[in-house]
C-alpha cells in the first residue's frame, strides 16, 4: 500500500517546515510548494536525501501549476503567505495578492486534485483588540492592517469554497507561535526571534512599553498536530482558534531567555494589550490540547539558539526609527 500523499505550501517556513517533520515522520509522501520568498530550504535540511519529499519552487496563485501539483493528494495544509504588520502597510498589494490570490489558487488547485481536507492557516490577528477574554471563534473582526485583513480574506475564501463547491475545509486562527526556526524579520510579530538575535550579541533586549503585555504563545509542534488533527477529523466548514489560553508577560519572556538588560521602546498603537484563546471549542471538536508548557518551549528555543546567530539584529534605534514610521503612516 502506497503512503498518503499531502501537500504543505509554504512548506519551507517556520511553521510549515515543521509541519513537514510531522507529516513525513506519520508516513506521509509530501510536497512542498514554496516560493522561496519568505522560507528557506534550510529549514528542511534535516530531510535532504530522505525518502517522501520533494520540494516544488512555484508560485501558489498558480492555480493550474497547483493542480499538477496537488493531483493525488489527499490532504492540502495552505501556509503560503507573507508575515508581519508594517511590511504590510508599506507593501499592501503584495500582501493582499498572497493572501487572497495565493489562497484562491490553492483551493483552485485543491478542487481540481479533489483533495479529501484542506486545512488553512488563518490568524488570530483577525480579532484586534477583542472584547472579550479569553477570546471565542465568534468574536467581532476587527482587522486593523493589510496582514491580518489577508489573512481574513483568505480564509473567507477558504469557507466559501467549502459552501459553494463543498470542499472539505477546516481553517485554524493561530495565535502567537513561537518555536525553532521561527522568522526574525520585522519589528512587530517576531519577539522571539528579535530577542534570540540580541541575546546571541549581547545586545539589550528591547521591550516594547512596560513589558506587562500578555500574549498567548502557543508552540509550534502544539500548532503542527492541530493541523493533523483536523486533517484526520471529519469536522468541515469550521474555524477553530489554536493557543494556550494561558497568556504570558514578555517579561516573563525576557526572565526566561536571560539576557544583558532591558531597553524599552514605545507602545504601537492598535496592538492588544493581551491575546488570549478561547480553546473550548477545538478541545470539544478535535480533541486537541496543547502539550507543551511554555517553560519548556523557550528551554527548546534557547537549546536551537545557533539558527539565530546570523539572523539581523533589530538594534533599539533601528526600532524607535520604525516606530516613527509606524506613527507617521498612521497619523
Amino acid at each position: 500500500m502506497s503512503a498518503p500523499k499531502s501537500v504543505v505550501t509554504g512548506g519551507c517556513g517556520f511553521i510549515g517546515s515543521h509541519m513537514v517533520d510531522l507529516l513525513l515522520a506519520d508516513g506521509h509522501e509530501v510536497v512542498v510548494v514554496d516560493d522561496l520568498s519568505t522560507g528557506r530550504e534550510d529549514n528542511l535540511a534535516h530531510h535532504k536525501g530522505g525518502p517522501g519529499l520533494r520540494i516544488v519552487r512555484a508560485d501558489v496563485a498558480d492555480g493550474e501549476r497547483m493542480a499538477t501539483e496537488f493531483a493525488g493528494a489527499e490532504w492540502v495544509f495552505h501556509f503560503a503567505a507573507l508575515g508581519d504588520i508594517v511590511p504590510s502597510i508599506e507593501r499592501p498589494t503584495a500582501y493582499i495578492r498572497a493572501g487572497v490570490m495565493g489562497t484562491l489558487g490553492a483551493l483552485e488547485g485543491a478542487r481540481a486534485a479533489g483533495v479529501q481536507r484542506f486545512v488553512y492557516s488563518a490568524s488570530s490577528s483577525c480579532y484586534g483588540i477583542p472584547d472579550q477574554y479569553p477570546t471565542p471563534e465568534t468574536a467581532p473582526i476587527r482587522t486593523e492592517y493589510p496582514y491580518s485583513l489577508s489573512k481574513h480574506l483568505g480564509e473567507q475564501l477558504v469557507l466559501h469554497w467549502a459552501r459553494v463547491y463543498r470542499l472539505p475545509v477546516v481553517s485554524l486562527r493561530y495565535f502567537n507561535v513561537y518555536g525553532p526556526r521561527s522568522r526574525t524579520s520585522g519589528a512587530y510579530g517576531a519577539v522571539f526571534g528579535v530577542f534570540l538575535a540580541q541575546k546571541l550579541r549581547g545586545h539589550p533586549f528591547t521591550v516594547v512599553g512596560d513589558g506587562t503585555q500578555s500574549r498567548d504563545f502557543v508552540f509550534v509542534t502544539d500548532v503542527a498536530r492541530a493541523n493533523l488533527l483536523a486533517a484526520r477529523s471529519t469536522v468541515r466548514g469550521e474555524v477553530f482558534n489554536v493557543g494556550t489560553g494561558r497568556p504570558q508577560t514578555v517579561n516573563r519572556l525576557v526572565e526566561l531567555l536571560g539576557g544583558q538588560g532591558v531597553l524599552h521602546v514605545p507602545k504601537r498603537p492598535g496592538e492588544p494589550d493581551r491575546t488570549e484563546a478561547d480553546i473550548g471549542k477545538i478541545r470539544a471538536a478535535l480533541g486537541w490540547e496543547p502539550a507543551v508548557s511554555f517553560e519548556r518551549g523557550v528551554g527548546t528555543v534557547l537549546e536551537n539558539i545557533d539558527y539565530w546567530r546570523d539572523a539581523p539584529l533589530w538594534t533599539v534605534e533601528k526600532i524607535e526609527a520604525a516606530t516613527r514610521e509606524w506613527f507617521r503612516r498612521l497619523a
